[in-house]
């Protein structure tokens, strides 16, 4: 049997190893992936700013119908 000291510095040894193959993957990112994304988000700016201009030209107008 291996002694308590030879197993705990086994553990240690490989918790260190471990962290260094993480290290050394590289991230890769799909550029279509990305301007999808892009898309997607101007589309739902100009959505947002559309829904805006209509409920506050509707608020408008019920303020206008309401004072005079």
């Amino acid at each position: 049997m291996k002694s308590l000291d030879t197993i705990i510095r086994d553990k240690l040894v490989a918790k260190y190893l471990q962290k260094d193959i993480r290290q050394t993957q590289s991230k890769t990112s799909n550029i279509n992936i990305l301007l999808n994304r892009i898309e997607i988000n101007k589309k739902n700016e100009t959505r947002k700013k559309l829904y805006f201009s209509a409920a506050a030209s509707t608020g408008l107008i019920l303020f206008g119908l309401i004072i005079f």
